[in-house]
């Protein structure tokens, strides 16, 4: 079984800069695409990033390109997402996600099936 975790959110100010982190478990970490989506109140999810399995494929959203940085380490089970610069509109729960299939593109977000709690971070103007 799947599970995901993610920690590291909380509250920061405009300008400032976080660092969210995503555990998994249940299968071979390394084997999958990871990815990291947000949803604000009132709005749609939205596709914040996503890594390839080796971490060498990268995609980021137009919204946070720039200031947002996808990483993993395959030796922790972990991912990354590195928030500098931030904005007020950054507000929302940040979620952890990969697919069931091994062949899964990093940057195709239909194909995020598994899901961690979430986080809260909160940007204050």
């Amino acid at each position: 079984q799947v599970q995901l975790v993610e920690s590291g959110g909380g509250l920061v100010q405009a300008g400032g800069s976080l660092r969210l982190s995503c555990a998994a478990s249940g299968r071979t970490f390394s084997s999958y695409v990871m990815g990291w989506f947000r949803q604000a109140p009132g709005k749609e999810r939205e596709f914040v990033g996503g890594i390839g399995a080796s971490g060498r494929g990268k995609y980021y959203a137009d919204s946070v390109k720039g200031r947002f940085t996808i990483s993993r380490d395959n030796a922790k089970n972990t991912v990354y997402l590195q928030m500098n610069s931030m904005k007020a509109e950054d507000t929302a729960v940040y979620y952890c996600s990969t697919p069931a299939s091994q062949y899964a593109l990093f940057y195709r977000p239909s194909e995020y099936q598994y899901w961690g709690p979430g986080t809260q971070v909160t940007v204050s103007s």
